[in-house]
């Protein structure tokens, strides 16, 4: 009857090469980028039943850039897709009542709040999402700043100030001259997509196992299962100040979210509806870049092979940090990569290699935090000479930021070793416990970030420890089904 909707078929393009109802196993160009991308990812999944006129259609709303323009000298090109999602701070179209109610209020800084590349393995059944720290220490490659005009030479920044002196083209350039990864794709989100994306998508849950509350965002979730609308999603996923461990528990948050964004948008049947699945895209591609090498073409290709995706194809990770709290003249305090342990992760990437692999298989025993995150001062309290230096190698070698400047006490006559600790950093003074044996814990009301041991005529050895969290800043992989709720 000419009143029955079209099937699937139907609504494929007439060109032959797009007849057949299954692709290949195997592309050169495999094209599912988007499925790991924050806001585009609720977008793919239905492209396949949708007709080519819709999607071209949809394919205008999309703003475009040139990342790569007269760019040179670029790395190989290695197996599988490479995608640069960045997330902008820019709020522009954001009503004055969300500025309020979720702190969006002050001038926006032009720069990248998030960077993460998005790997599409070669046979379509993997992404790898690496999230690089905002603050993370770079060195610029010669370029024109996209301000002034001036011709600059490489100098070293934060890597999300890229973006403010060089735009998207700096920023591509910055990541590919730090990693030897090329990217083959480049997608920008701001705040407004971000929040349309959930909120048309009914929300999404999360789940947390301690409270979390941050004045700067006001975030504030009490322990346990929540569902999140936009603003409040923009709220869990900004927040740096909620746990005392800064952006890298900011990057654990957000992979934890983008894990959960995907399980509601493959599981929902949301997207199975044509007509909702174009009320989803125009509410969301309003307000996304694009390199000019994604469009129509790319968005059926990635409906079709992502069909039978599901959490569990998804793996996240943090670049390995070697050294936090790295000062820098004129740019302040950075993190600083690890330069064995990135090198292997982004040979991983350029090889089409599993990052879950590379899971490290350690006896160390379970913190709840990363000793890379934890700031330590250490006090000889015996007469016995060398011991405070002995301690504090000892604790910087198995990762405590220890000041390595150990003192003398006041009080030589220590017996038993002793943490003090200011009860807000009371999950940092547990895992400092842990790998003291035998040391006491004393509270000590407004001492600060920095953890003090005294050590005792008790003191034998330091045990290893790692973060049950292994997103804590090592080189950890968790799937995206390991990071959801349970």
């Amino acid at each position: 009857m000419p009143t029955t909707p079209p099937r699937p078929s139907a609504a494929r393009p007439r060109p032959p090469q797009r007849r057949p109802a299954r692709p290949p196993v195997r592309r050169k160009r495999p094209r599912w980028a988007l499925r790991a991308a924050t806001t585009l990812s609720v977008v793919v999944l239905a492209s396949a039943g949708i007709g080519h006129a819709v999607m071209t259609s949809l394919d205008a709303d999309i703003a475009r850039v040139d990342p790569f323009k007269d760019m040179k000298n670029r790395p190989r090109a290695g197996h599988g897709m490479n995608v640069l999602l960045v997330g902008t701070d820019g709020r522009d179209k954001i009503t004055e009542e969300e500025r309020q109610k979720y702190r969006l209020g002050g001038a926006p800084c032009h720069c990248t709040d998030t960077i993460m590349i998005v790997h599409i393995s070669e046979d379509r059944e993997r992404a790898s999402v690496v999230s690089l720290p905002r603050d993370s220490y770079a060195m610029t490659p010669p370029h024109v700043d996209a301000t002034t005009g001036e011709r600059h030479q490489g100098h070293p920044i934060k890597i999300n100030a890229a973006y403010a002196e060089g735009g998207p083209q700096l920023t591509v350039q910055t990541v590919e001259s730090m990693t030897h990864v090329k990217i083959d794709h480049y997608l920008e989100v701001d705040f407004t997509s971000f929040m349309k994306t959930v909120d048309v998508l009914g929300g999404v849950e999360i789940c947390n196992a301690d409270p979390l509350k941050d004045a700067y965002t006001g975030l504030d979730l009490a322990p346990g299962r929540h569902r999140l609308m936009g603003g409040e999603a923009l709220q869990y996923v900004r927040s740096r100040h909620a746990d005392g461990s800064s952006d890298l528990g900011r990057m654990k948050r957000q992979q934890r979210f983008l894990a959960a964004l995907i399980d509601r948008a493959t599981s929902s049947g949301i997207l199975l509806n044509p007509m909702r699945f174009r009320d989803v895209t125009r509410a969301v591609l309003g307000s996304v870049r694009a390199d000019k090498g994604f469009g129509t073409d790319e968005l059926l290709d990635l409906g079709r092979a992502m069909r039978n995706f599901s959490p569990s194809s998804s793996e996240f990770t943090t670049v390995p940090i070697g050294q936090m709290g790295y000062l820098v003249k004129g740019v302040g305090s950075t993190l600083k990569w690890d330069p064995a342990k990135s090198a292997q992760l982004f040979k991983a990437l350029r090889e089409d290699q599993p990052l879950a692999a590379h899971k490290p298989r350690s006896k160390a025993l379970l913190v709840p935090v990363s000793p890379q995150q934890i700031r330590v001062q250490v006090e000889n309290g015996t007469a016995r000479t060398g011991l405070g230096q002995r301690v504090d190698a000892a604790l910087a070698a198995t990762g405590f930021r220890t000041t390595g400047a150990p003192t003398n006490s006041a009080t030589p006559t220590t017996k038993r070793t002793l943490i003090t600790y200011d009860p807000r950093w009371d999950r940092s003074a547990r895992s400092l416990a842990a790998a003291l044996p035998g040391s006491e814990l004393r509270a000590v009301p407004g001492q600060g970030a920095v953890l003090k041991v005294v050590a005792g005529t008790d003191f034998a050895h330091v045990r290893k420890v790692r973060a049950e969290d292994e997103l804590q800043g090592e080189f950890g992989v968790v799937t995206g089904d390991e990071v959801g709720c349970v």
